[in-house]
């Protein structure tokens, strides 16, 4: 099951960026907070600014063998896990810990991940139960009823079903029916003619036969049943939307009665299926992608039993697989870690654990994590950042010739709007009805994602809830979610070495002051900017106004498609379109905010022999250093809306006369463009 079916806009793939924000004396006499150690001086910042300000660390920073990238999210990732690690080592020796208490579920939970000579005794036996289930299936009906089961423990075979705020009336919750059902990360991974594509095709199928295989299946039954497989999931991915089409909101709208939906879908028993979601039938149901659906019920009569039977046996061990044994856990890492990403060795057990712990009870060790590591202070700071790029923002917007007065009114509205969640939510999930004891750490794994689908599943009907949250409070990232206009920032962001209480206006309005900017933006960005004030997919754009937004980003996209990062591999700029919008609105806005901050006071001196202005860009490209494994830098290009690490400090930089008064960029250098060709938007 697809737990959240809406979009949310977040600052980076791997992790995230925030930071809190305190007032810097003019006199400043503290921490440089620029890292000249990691310049590369033999390159000028006017040719290549990311290397200039990272060139050294990127050479004194290998990727470790576990991880797919490395860089200054990892390395605050670091921080954080470790102190995790000591909340959950406290946890599993507080054996008094009441049942149902927070300390209770991440012990339980933790410990039977770390037992690995349970896991190795048990081998594949926790999920005994769950493939006699998919073998007694004898009719579609049966494959109907086990499907929302399948749903029920998260495993997404042939299509998402959830409910979340509807787009159009943000305040009602609405079911969504959306793609789903296949194992690679996009369409084109099942239908490109690329040899890499080619070779991950060969490599899964290989996978999935010798994870039939360590079932107990014959080399020639796990060999056919993965050819199945794949058959399956090529039909599905064929009638898929494209990573590049997901953007398209508008087309992914399509609401529908149920007795519409009914009609779509005849071959699916609605109220079986409803039934086994725990769900009465709704009035109206917004389907995603009905040709997707249309595909799923020719091929319900298309396809024999066994073969769906073969099918939900896999996608069932593909969610499991990384929790069993070391045999299957070894298999599944082969292909999703290595094959598709790059990574030479598995992750150590404690730091799985730890993410899979977050991931299945993260309110309860989030509870035990801001209790230790979390003070009101930094709650304070990060509010006063988010009021100082607030009022920029509102300049700026006032400021746009290209914009009329009665578009500009209605983003201004839009803007004071916004709502603001710092560090943690202020109501707990209720994990009464959770069950987390020492029998399997599979089947805990299954019972927290029931739990979570139920919770989700029993939002329809109820108004929505505008206190929840989308992350975990140790999570290190941020986010903004058009359906309810807010921007939110977890507790696991506010720290060192991205937040500096001690460093000048100029490195933190650099770091995290363009990175709050960054999640307001994502609210004026091509998608975001189709929400209203209410977080309604509704246009409030004059035509005109309209069209000149959307010439002013055909030039970001012309900008990034030119972006090559591995031989040739280049930027695909309609996909990272909406996160390339929100760095450069971003930086801009937390620009003028610090020139806000610094008017009426003495100048500030040169530090390392750079002023304040060179000291934003700075810090904002050091805030991007990263090392990414060529595998996986290839997987992000097709199927990530975020642009690779290099291109987001550069391709900005590019567009703003700012920088270019800061360090002298003049035409004929690298770093230059012609004012007609720069994207000047927020």
């Amino acid at each position: 099951m697809k737990k959240k079916i809406t979009k949310v806009a977040a600052i980076a793939v791997l992790a995230g960026l925030a930071f809190a924000f305190t007032r810097i004396p003019s006199t400043y006499t503290g921490v440089k907070g620029i890292e000249l150690a990691n310049f590369d001086n033999t390159v000028s910042p006017r040719t290549d600014f990311y290397s200039y300000v990272n060139g050294t660390w990127a050479k004194n920073n290998p990727i470790p063998p576990a991880e797919v990238g490395w860089g200054s999210f990892n390395e605050l990732n670091d921080k954080n896990q470790a102190n995790l690690h000591h909340l959950l080592d406290d946890a599993i020796a507080n054996k008094n810990a009441p049942k149902g208490s927070p300390a209770q579920l991440v012990r339980d939970f933790y410990a039977m991940g770390m037992d690995s000579n349970k896991l190795e005794r048990e081998g594949f036996s926790p999920l005994k139960d769950e493939l006699k289930l998919i073998a007694d299936m004898k009719d579609t009906k049966d494959l109907i009823r086990v499907l929302a089961h399948e749903h029920l423990i998260s495993s997404e075979d042939l299509f998402s079903f959830g409910v979340s705020p509807d787009m159009k009336d943000s305040k009602t919750e609405a079911v969504y029916l959306f793609q789903g059902g296949t194992g690679l990360p996009e369409k084109d991974y099942y239908l490109g003619d690329e040899p890499m594509l080619k070779n991950i095709r060969e490599k899964y199928v290989a996978h999935i036969g010798k994870t039939f295989a360590l079932t107990g299946e014959t080399k020639e039954e796990s060999i056919k049943h993965a050819e199945v497989v794949m058959g399956i999931e090529t039909e599905l991915a064929k009638h898929s939307m494209a990573a590049v089409e997901l953007r398209n909101i508008n087309a992914q709208y399509n609401k529908m009665t149920m007795k519409e939906v009914e009609a779509m879908t005849p071959m699916i028993d609605w109220s079986i299926y409803l039934k086994g979601m725990g769900i009465t039938a709704p009035g109206e149901i917004i389907v995603g992608q009905p040709d997707f659906m249309k595909q799923v019920n020719t091929m319900l009569t298309s396809v024999p039993m066994d073969n769906w039977k073969a099918y939900f046996r896999w996608h069932l061990l593909r969610i499991t697989s990384s929790k069993l044994s070391d045999a299957f856990s070894r298999e599944h890492f082969d292909f999703y870690g290595t094959v598709l990403t790059g990574a030479k060795a598995q992750k150590l057990r404690w730091k799985r654990c730890l993410e899979l712990t977050d991931a299945s009870v993260g309110d309860a060790l989030g509870q035990l994590y801001v209790a230790k590591y979390f003070t009101p202070e930094s709650k304070k700071r990060v509010n006063e950042m988010v009021t100082n790029l607030t009022a920029a923002y509102k300049e700026r917007i006032s400021s746009r010739e290209w914009m009329s007065p009665e578009t500009k009114q209605m983003a201004l509205v839009k803007l004071d709007k916004i709502t603001r969640k710092l560090g943690y939510t202020e109501k707990w999930k209720d994990y009464s009805t959770l069950e987390i004891k020492r029998d399997s750490y599979v089947a805990n794994y299954l019972r927290a994602n029931m739990y979570e689908a139920r919770r989700n599943i029993n939002k329809y009907g109820k108004p929505v809830d505008r206190t929840e949250w989308g992350m975990t409070p140790s999570t290190i990232n941020a986010y903004y979610n058009p359906t309810m206009n807010e921007i939110v920032f977890p507790a696991g962001i506010m720290q060192v070495p991205f937040f500096n209480p001690d460093a000048d206006d100029a490195v933190n309005y650099g770091a995290m002051g363009s990175v709050i900017g960054h999640e307001i933006t994502h609210g004026f960005d091509d998608e975001g900017s189709q929400f209203d004030a209410e977080g309604n997919l509704k246009n409030w754009w004059t035509d005109e106004d309209k069209k000149k937004f959307e010439e002013k980003t055909k030039i970001l996209v012309g900008q990034f498609d030119k972006c090559f990062v591995l031989d040739s591999v280049h930027v695909n700029g309609e996909l990272t379109l909406g996160e390339n919008i929100a760095d450069l609105g971003g930086l801009t806005i937390s620009y003028y905010a610090l020139k806000r901050s610094m008017m009426g006071k003495p100048a500030v001196a040169k530090i390392d022999g750079f002023t304040p202005e060179q000291r934003f860009f700075i810090s904002w490209a050091q805030g991007w250093r990263m090392n990414m494994r060529p595998e996986y830098l290839k997987q992000m290009v097709k199927t990530n809306n975020h642009a690779p690490a290099m291109t987001r400090v550069d391709g900005p930089l590019s567009n703003m006369k700012e920088f270019y008064e800061a360090f002298g960029v003049k035409e004929g250098d690298k770093m230059y463009r012609k004012p007609e060709d720069r994207a000047e938007i927020w």
